[in-house]
């Protein structure tokens, strides 16, 4: 497979960006490769600069459940476009959304639109810390809530492809009132409750995607709304990954929990920068400009963002979550047993069109099993698979993803391209 025009666009962005891209696990460091630089993209397909054929398991990390490029979505975009990109003002479309959404998650009864994931988890913090007049708030090691300063101490993702506990720049006082627990361990998280009574809020990841995918247990994630309305602290569930991705009700509808605040993504923006927290009135109404919690920006709402949105969340049905876990399913299930056939340890999990695979020899239920998989066999399963035009996350600490164009051929090409890849490496390995 030729790379060499994505090669000469890597050397030429190193000069422009650090390490070459622009957000770090693009770079391919943790498999051992250089990234491939993207030309265009349509249904389940990417096509690189050198006119590869990739099927697609990143989406955008997460966005495109779609699919690239479909159809109604590039049409309420350019009809958006052609009435104006930003205009700094309020319009209909914003309104629109969010009706859609509240009608999906009931938890939402206000929210705010803001442009980022990172942005929403930040605001939706600083919310909580009004509301409750406390400062400290609970994490779970290996997820991830962006990379605003208090969450990233022991966090999921690119922090942990490049095994970054704390990042510098972060100041001590703030790492001081993050507090970390494991993930799935509810008396790791009574226990921190009960060495501290300024606890604001716990943040988590209903369904992890940042550290492979790893779901919450229904035990831990009733546990973590029994505690936090026991000692008077809000429960946030950061759904920018699974929010509409696991299921058209999102996780707080798969487990049957009600979070106080919600911090939406990913799906929910299109394929745009765009994302939403909100929850409970009675805490939205000290949101600026009818309370003193200040939080504003340039684009938010971007109308583009906002169609592109609508035209998404307006397609979502349940037949089609159906189709993607049923594929889900077969691609996850049958990677085992071809893994089995050559001995090889591997875990995999699926939450509808969410999926993910460790090599290890027990199953992972939190970050530190997730850290224990065998990163090299990992590596080496990743070249052989994008040599094949499987585009996989250059990462073993992030989820892949189904879109509603993957089909049954796009899962049986996959199956046979793992099935190459399972037996070179056992072959290199018996050669050692």
């Amino acid at each position: 497979m030729d790379r060499s025009k994505s090669q000469k666009n890597f050397t030429e962005a190193k000069e422009y960006f650090p390490g070459g891209v622009n957000s770090p696990v693009r770079a391919f460091g943790a498999v051992g490769g250089e990234p491939i630089f993207i030309e265009k993209a349509k249904g389940a397909y990417l096509y690189d600069v050198d006119g590869n054929k990739y099927i697609d398991y990143v989406l955008s990390w997460g966005p495109m459940i779609l699919g690239h490029a479909e159809d109604a979505v590039v049409a309420a975009v350019t009809k958006a476009a052609s009435n104006g990109t930003s205009f700094g003002a309020p319009t209909a479309l914003e309104t629109q959304l969010a009706k859609l959404i509240r009608g999906f998650l009931p938890s939402m009864e206000e929210m705010r639109m803001v442009n980022s994931g990172t942005e929403a988890t930040m605001s939706a913090v600083r919310l909580a810390r009004a509301v409750t007049k406390k400062e400290k708030i609970i994490t779970f090691k290996g997820n991830y809530h962006g990379h605003s300063d208090s969450f990233l101490v022991n966090a999921g993702s690119g922090a942990a492809t490049f095994e970054i506990k704390n990042s510098p720049g972060v100041p001590h006082v703030l790492t001081q009132l993050t507090l970390s627990a494991p993930f799935n361990d509810l008396e790791a998280t009574k226990h921190l409750f009960s060495l501290h009574n300024d606890i604001a809020a716990v943040i988590v990841e209903p369904i992890a995607g940042n550290m492979g995918l790893v779901p919450g247990t229904q035990d831990f994630l009733e546990g973590l709304r029994n505690l936090t309305k026991e000692h008077g602290a809000l429960l946030i569930f950061d759904e920018v990954m699974s929010g509409f991705r696991c299921g058209l009700h999102s996780a707080q509808g798969l487990y049957g929990i009600e979070p106080d605040l919600t911090t939406l993504g990913k799906v929910v923006g299109g394929g745009l920068p765009a994302a939403v927290y909100g929850g409970k009135r009675q805490y939205l109404s000290e949101i600026a400009p009818v309370g003193p919690v200040y939080q504003a920006g340039t684009l938010s709402g971007n109308p583009l963002a906002m169609a592109a949105g609508i035209a998404v969340l307006q397609q979502l049905e349940e037949s089609k979550y159906q189709k993607m876990a049923d594929l889900t399913e077969r691609l996850t299930a049958e990677m085992c047993r071809l893994a089995s056939k050559q001995n090889l340890p591997l875990q995999t999990q699926a939450k509808g069109s969410m999926w993910g695979y460790f090599f290890n020899d027990q199953p992972v239920t939190d970050f530190a099993r997730a850290k224990c998989s065998n990163l090299t066999l990992f590596a080496s399963i990743h070249r052989k698979m994008i040599s094949q035009g499987i585009y996989l996350a250059p990462s073993q600490f992030e989820a892949g993803f189904v879109s509603t164009q993957h089909t049954d051929k796009d899962i049986d090409q996959t199956l046979a391209a793992f099935e190459r890849a399972f037996f070179e490496v056992k072959k290199e390995a018996n050669r050692l």
